[in-house]
């Protein structure tokens, strides 16, 4: 492929016809070049033999003498389109101008290949084409009404020499532009414009031929967009050689100005306010000038929005082209003359409030009798507002029963008063609301207690949906006038300002109810003067000293004011140091008691000691805690945390007050030895399937203890990484009694751990395999038994890590290959000189006569 590349110039295939007096356009584009993307073009022309040069890109003294003038007046010019292609455009071409013109590109390759230059053959023939517009036509200007018919009618011929084609387009300016409406191409198909693709396909625009080459454009159904200057656009087309069509040239002649008055519809008045039970009258105009016989067909709708759409609105009441009416009660339409007619709806109510339009449609009569629906408008929307007749009547709140103390019952009664101008179809409900009250200028947004709705159905709001299920606040209806709230047991979080809001309700023509009106009453302020509560808890530990192991016990004693009642329930917590890893937020949760006297464990974890704390009550207002067998963990500082309850409503118990006892100190004063741990390895760094060897080694310092009175935990870790910034994984353990688990492994390497002297541990990977390398270290818990046999745990001491390394050993890895390849290649080797040493000795071999020579000190020719 590459040796058949080259350069290739293009024009199109000829010959080109064209028309005397138009603009000609010859295109020539290069490809397959090498060298810079922008190319270069010369254009010359040749009558017979010899060729003139017209015009060039690059060189400005190319133009021949002869072509001069008309290159400098710009009726012959070079137009690129592109890097790789340029047209010729001659204007005004002339009989004269026929010919063969050549375009040639100078060279940019490294080879020459391809072809250079190409020619086109141009032919210039007279213009024969001619446009006009009918004679039959009597008038430019048509004056049309919505929905009318039209005609127009242009003439197109040719005498050109050459076999053309004729291309007509009707066409029409609204604007600026002018716009298509249907066209006859020169292949024969007809084509609608944008936008009449729908009215072409249901033949309200046609494209008709007649005798004397004429072309009629019929419109049905005018509309007011149909309006403008309409003109008759001919173009004549010519096959070129390579079987495309070429369009030659093109004429147009402005036919006629047809204007399209418009039909509108609107209602007389606009925005609209009626009191309810009164009459609204709307009157629905049509605005036009038809002359001629025409029926209106009007249609009333009603929608709640002004955006809705005919199929979303409600059809109020109709009347056809034949002025039937069709049937309603309380709404009528009457024809009151012959561009108006009136809609009145008696007896409005709320409900009719919204938006009201009318549909009118314009008939007009057929030479076979039937009628035709010329056009269809409809009006802009026209706001009506109904108001309802509100009922007058006040509203006032006052306190049935007040609260002196907490838990104390509060009813509140909302009445209705000075009723006047009330129907018997007016139904009241009431509204409940509460306003905390805040200090100082601040305001609150009121909560919804609960209402009511026209079928008097509670709906309880948020603040009081739980309370009013489960019976603390009641909500009922005395008498006819009279609504009352009655909170069961009031408590602080109750008091604040009480509101009452009486709706009034109407009944529309369906039975449906409507609120026309609320009346909000003054509020009622719910206080009562309280004092603060006061708790008080004091800590007292019973024995001032102990040791590791005895039992340590304390009492809190609790004395509180201001509480009716009260029950309390008790927490113990311990305050540990910062060093103890198994609590890092220095507080833990031991053991409480509630006010109904259950005992629960909170954060005592230890399942060895699961009966080791208890907490009891001794008095109503004394508890005690104990804890046996203590540990030197344990140390740290112990409090009581009390919360006072107090009766609340229903039986149930709310929290009054908390409070918080002095600290009691744990402090094991002890002289005992001080543990301290190290991970050693004789080789760290071993090969792969090896064994490796870690040790965990435990020394004592300070007071020396027996082998018996030690017992040790050890974990072993690792973590697999150069640097200790991942994850640790365990191991293995070994616990004091000697129980050794690992956790699972994924590899093929084992694990042994085993205790090789009372403070030796040894670690050991069998088999070690590349995932077995990292930072490795043993975590130890010691445990000690005290003078009085209780083992007490020690806090857990870590070793300082050790990498472990695994290496491969490449000599052994390779051994067995590499011999396997060296004694391949040897037997290979010894058998090809084998087979060498056979075909030369008894395939190959050939009797060569040499004739003898003469050692003489000149050789002969033919050696030399």
């Amino acid at each position: 492929l590459a040796f058949c590349r080259g350069r290739i110039v293009r024009v199109p295939k000829g010959p080109l016809i064209r028309v005397v007096g138009t603009e000609v356009a010859i295109p020539c584009s290069v490809s397959d070049y090498d060298g810079p993307s922008e190319q270069n073009f010369d254009w010359e022309f040749s009558r017979e033999a010899d060729f003139v040069r017209i015009v060039s890109t690059w060189d400005s003294t190319f133009t021949s003498e002869e072509y001069q003038k008309r290159v400098g007046r710009g009726d012959i010019k070079l137009r690129r389109s592109s890097n790789d292609a340029v047209e010729l455009v001659i204007r005004n071409i002339q009989p004269a101008d026929q010919g063969r013109y050549k375009c040639s590109t100078p060279s940019t390759d490294a080879t020459v290949q391809g072809n250079y230059d190409a020619e086109v053959q141009v032919k210039v023939i007279s213009d024969g084409l001619s446009v006009s517009g009918s004679k039959a036509r009597s008038s430019t200007s048509l004056r049309l009404s919505e929905g009318d018919s039209f005609k127009l009618r242009c003439s197109a011929t040719t005498t050109s020499p050459e076999h053309t084609h004729l291309h007509v387009t009707w066409q029409v300016k609204s604007g600026s532009s002018w716009r298509d409406i249907l066209s006859l191409t020169h292949e024969g198909k007809f084509q609608p414009g944008p936008g009449y693709e729908e009215r072409y396909r249901s033949g309200d625009i046609r494209l008709d031929t007649g005798a004397n080459d004429t072309y009629r454009l019929s419109v049905s159904q005018a509309s007011s967009a149909d309006g403008g200057a309409y003109r008759c656009l001919v173009s004549e087309w010519v096959r070129g050689a390579d079987g495309s069509w070429q369009k030659i040239q093109e004429k147009s002649v402005e036919i006629a100005t047809v204007s399209i008055q418009r039909t509108d519809v609107v209602i007389s008045t606009s925005n609209v306010s009626v009191t309810e039970r009164d009459s609204l009258d709307l009157t629905c105009n049509i605005t036009t000038d038809r002359s001629g016989i025409f029926q209106a067909e009007v249609m009333w709708y009603f929608s709640t929005s002004p955006d809705d759409t005919l199929s979303d609105a409600q059809l109020l009441l109709s009347m056809d082209h034949d002025s039937v009416v069709s049937d309603s009660t309380l709404i009528s339409l009457s024809h009151v003359d012959r561009n108006s007619y009136r809609l009145l709806v008696r007896d409005v109510d709320v409900e009719d409030s919204g938006y009201y339009f009318c549909e009118a449609a314009i008939w007009v009569p057929l030479h076979n009798g039937s009628w035709h629906k010329v056009v269809e408008r409809t009006s802009a929307p026209v706001s009506v507002v109904v108001t309802a007749l509100e009922p007058d009547y006040d509203v006032f709140l006052n306190a049935s029963k007040t609260p002196k103390f907490s838990d104390d019952p509060t009813e509140l009664n909302c009445r209705i008063t000075n009723v006047q101008d009330t129907e018997a179809n007016i139904r009241f409900t009431v509204s409940w609301y509460y306003r905390q009250r805040l200090p100082g200028d601040d305001v609150v947004a009121e909560e919804l207690l609960a209402s009511m709705d026209a079928d008097w159905t509670l709906l309880p709001g948020d603040r009081g949906r739980e309370r009013i299920q489960n019976g603390e606040i009641i909500l009922s209806k005395k008498a006819a006038d009279t609504f009352s709230l009655r909170i069961q047991w009031t408590s602080e979080s109750d008091r604040g300002d009480y509101f009452c809001v009486v709706s009034a309700w109407s009944r529309h023509r369906n039975n449906s109810w409507v609120k026309s009106k609320d009346v909000t009453s003054a509020s009622v302020n719910i206080f009562w003067a309280t004092q603060d509560y006061t708790l008080t808890v004091e800590a007292v530990k019973l024995k001032p000293f102990f040791v590791a192991g005895h039992t340590f016990e304390m009492t809190c004693k609790v004395s509180s004011k201001n509480i009716k009642t009260p029950r309390y329930s008790v927490l113990i917590t311990a305050e540990k140091p910062l060093t103890d890893q198994s609590n890092p937020n220095g507080t833990t949760r031991i053991i409480s008691l509630n006010q109904d006297s259950v005992v629960r464990l909170e954060d005592w974890t230890d399942q060895t000691r699961v009966d080791g704390v208890v907490l009891e009550k001794v008095q109503e207002n004394e508890f005690r805690y104990r804890m046996y067998q203590t540990q030197i963990s344990d140390a740290g500082l112990y409090r009581c945390v009390v919360t006072a309850w107090s009766p609340g409503g229903g039986g149930m118990w709310r929290e009054a007050v908390n409070g918080l006892s002095n600290p009691i100190q744990i402090d094991f004063q002890t002289s005992g030895p001080v543990f301290n741990v190290s991970v050693h390895s004789d080789s760290p760094t071993i090969y792969q399937g090896e064994v490796a060897d870690l040790l965990c080694i435990v020394t004592t310092e300070g007071m020396p203890l027996e082998p018996d009175d030690m017992s040790f935990d050890v974990s072993w870790f690792a973590v697999r990484s150069f640097a200790l910034d991942r994850e640790p994984i365990l191991l293995a353990s070994l616990d004091r009694r000697g129980i050794v688990t690992q956790s699972r492994r994924n590899g093929s390497s084992d694990l042994s751990l085993e205790r090789i002297s009372p403070l030796e541990f040894r670690l050991r990977v069998h088999g070690c395999e590349d995932h077995d390398f990292g930072n490795h270290y043993c975590v130890v818990t010691p445990w000690v038994r005290s003078a009085t046999g209780v083992w007490q745990r020690e806090p857990d001491i870590k070793a300082k890590p050790i990498f472990l390394s695994v290496k491969m050993d490449v000599l052994n890895a390779f051994k067995y290959p590499l011999l396997i390849g060296i004694g391949l290649a040897t037997a290979i080797g010894l058998l090809s000189c084998l087979i060498g040493y056979c075909s030369s000795r008894w395939c190959c071999k050939k009797e060569v006569q040499e004739t003898r020579r003469e050692r003489r000190r000149l050789m002969s020719m033919e050696m030399d």
